[in-house]
């Protein structure tokens, strides 16, 4: 067992620098080969690491790994340690699986890529940075992984660096993550500081008497936990885009589609939900710090779902549907459904990765088109494409058949949305109730967006350049395998986990992975809630299929006239409520006039100009003023000299 917790580590990092380091001497094909073996040896370890944890005896549930000794100062020690327990194993599995498929996709997506090695090993080592993430078993070696994929994200997104669009993107990635990066670290402290330790263990065994402390702060009284809380949430805002530190994530696009599929999918987005869910036994002592999760979390679902409705490139669309279903999660471990954020992350990392890889198989077949209104009558081109994204964006807009079988049949997220806003319902407060009719609402605009994108892309006639559409073909065997694989998720990965995840079996499958208590009062309080709040979401998913196949099917004419009807709301949408214009104002503009004053007046005028530049430019007037003595005159020399003389003469006599 605890061999193979490390193989799944350290193989991804493994594999990265064989690639990384060895491309030139090694090649193309074998750096895809060794990565793509790796990822998959570590996701069928993941299976069995899974299983092992999930379903095993009691004393199996948690299985601590010692690396070696970390950091020791004083009283402070760290050990490198792996923390596995079922909310680590689904992690595994959400991200080994994803990748692994991510990199076989690539395989074929890259092919004519110059820089094949440099790709598979960022790939690797961003996987490599994402589990350490996930096995963290202290806030410092959460912290490590949390700034690895920030780094391996940087490196993905910006991994075209000849285009200006993609190293902006970068940047902006990285910077906006910064600032969520700092709240996060200063959590991380205000923890140390409250327990004496940076152990989860030791954390939650002090939870409760941190909950009793207090923090003076120029001259406020703060509750200590609940501030230590918000602080740590300020980090998952922007890893996991959530509203204010979102502006990131669909300018992120710029990278590969395998890149978008990765991090903006399954992996680094969750990273937030998840660090909030492995944090449950604090966040549970902090219900104000709990309600500003459900609150932000509420308002991206609907926010980012509005922004959808608008956009004209796939990838974009798909991008602000992720912020969206981030949303979601982030609510329902506000209202203290953990495990049905966990849920959702583990459904929605399907049908997302199916949908992502499905729209770099769309570009593929359209030479690199992305604009949907130059798309149409693509499922001639690419009908397998074509089926796998209509199961994406089924499992995506929640579509089942509820009350068989018990709990219904359907697809994925069917399951998993539902149960986060019977949660939300459930939880009979005014924030959850908030929360639920933000998520309805989300719901069905998430429903038209979706198959806005199948409607535009696949179906009627097509719009773009037809030298484009002669050449247009079905994408090769080695990019439909992983969508195939993802398909199988998609569709049936919520009926079958359901009972493990929210059902009668939860406690038996999460054990203390996650707090039990808040687990289990929100699940009674989920099951009991009135069968209309149970059945809105669904027949909002539906009336936003059907309205959405009115617009784009049976009178293309509605769209254009909608958008002149409501012009103000939907520049409003389309423009993503200007939030980029926003903070350029407040924030970008200004911090680059004061970078230039300080540039022109401060470093160029006084620093130089009284510094270096300053000396140089009198050294030159000194030796312009004494080089017009050298005149090449004899006379000229023999008078200086003379003066010199008379100078000498007077110093030397002058009485003292």
């Amino acid at each position: 067992m605890d061999l193979a917790i490390k193989l799944i580590v350290f193989l991804p990092l493994v594999a990265a620098a064989l690639a990384g380091l060895f491309c030139r001497v090694i090649g193309d094909r074998p750096a895809q080969l060794v990565t793509c073996a790796a990822l998959l040896i570590a996701a069928a370890l993941s299976v069995f690491v899974f299983v092992h944890v999930g379903f095993g005896p009691e004393d199996g549930k948690m299985v601590v790994v010692k690396l070696f000794d970390w950091i020791s100062s004083g009283t402070f020690d760290v050990s490198w340690s792996l923390r596995v327990d079922t909310l680590t194993a689904v992690m595994l599995i959400v991200v080994t699986g994803v990748s692994s498929m991510v990199h076989v996709y690539s395989v074929g997506y890259m092919a004519d890529d110059p820089s094949i090695p440099r790709f598979m090993s960022y790939l690797s080592l961003f996987t490599f940075f994402m589990l350490m993430l996930v096995t963290a078993d202290n806030l410092v070696q959460l912290f490590f992984g949390w700034e690895g994929v920030g780094l391996a994200s940087y490196l993905l997104i910006g991994f075209w660096y000849d285009r200006p669009s993609a190293n902006a993107a970068a940047m902006k990635a990285f910077i906006v993550n910064r600032v969520g990066d700092f709240g996060f670290a200063l959590g991380i402290a205000a923890v140390w500081m409250l327990s004496g330790s940076i152990g989860f263990h030791e954390i939650f065994a002090k939870g409760p008497e941190m909950a009793q402390m207090r923090i003076h702060f120029i001259g406020m009284d703060l509750p200590a936990l609940e501030t230590a809380c918000v602080l740590l949430f300020i980090g998952a805002m922007g890893k996991s885009a959530q509203l204010g530190l979102h502006t990131w994530l669909p300018d992120a696009m710029e990278g590969p589609t395998p890149v978008s599929a990765l991090i903006h999918a399954a992996t680094m987005v969750t990273a937030g939900v998840f660090m909030v869910c492995r944090l449950s036994p604090l966040f549970e002592l902090a219900p104000v710090a709990s309600q500003v999760v459900t609150l932000i979390g509420a308002a991206t679902a609907f926010f980012a779902a509005t922004i959808g409705l608008t956009q004209f490139d796939i990838k974009r669309v798909v991008a602000y549907s992720t912020c969206s279903q981030l949303g979601y999660m982030f609510f329902a471990a506000g209202v203290g459904a953990y495990s049905a954020a966990m849920f959702h992350l583990m459904t929605h990392a399907f049908f997302k990765a199916l949908l992502f890889l499905g729209s770099g198989s769309v570009i593929t077949c359209l030479h690199h088109e992305q604009d949907m209104r130059k798309m149409g009558g693509v499922k001639e081109k690419a009908p397998q494409t074509f089926w796998l994204m209509w199961i994406g964006t089924l499992s995506l807009s929640g579509i089942g058949v509820p009350f068989i079988l018990g709990h219904g049949i359907g697809f994925a997220g069917f399951f998993s949305k539902d149960s986060i806003l019977e949660a939300a319902y459930g939880a009979g407060t005014e924030v959850g109730y908030i929360a639920y009719w933000l998520g309805v609402a989300g719901a069905f605009m998430t429903a038209f967006y979706s198959t806005r994108v199948m409607f535009m892309t696949f179906y009627g006639k097509y719009r773009g350049d037809h030298h484009t559409w002669d050449h247009a073909h079905e994408s090769p065997a080695v990019m439909l395998i992983p969508l195939y694989v993802l398909a199988a998720g998609a569709l049936a990965a919520g009926l079958v986990a359901y009972p493990w995840f929210v059902g009668s079996d939860w406690e038996s499958f999460w054990a203390h992975a996650i707090a039990p208590k808040a687990t289990e009062e929100i699940l009674h309080h989920m099951h009991g809630v009135p069968t209309w709040s149970s059945l809105l979401p669904l027949l909002m998913g539906l009336g936003g299929i059907a309205l959405s196949y009115v617009y784009y099917i049976v009178r293309p004419d509605l769209p254009g006239k909608t958008v002149a009807t409501f012009s103000a709301l939907h520049r409003l949408f389309y423009n993503k409520w200007y939030f980029d214009e926003i903070y350029d104002a407040i924030f970008v503009q200004p911090v680059l006039a004061i970078g230039r004053t300080f540039w022109k007046k401060g470093d160029g005028s006084v620093i130089d100009g009284l510094g270096p530049d300053g000396l140089a430019a009198r050294s030159r007037d000194m030796a312009a003023a004494l080089s017009r003595f050298q005149s090449g005159y004899l006379y000229h020399y023999a008078f200086a000299m003379l003066v010199g003389v008379a100078a000498a003469v007077t110093y030397f006599s002058w009485p003292r």
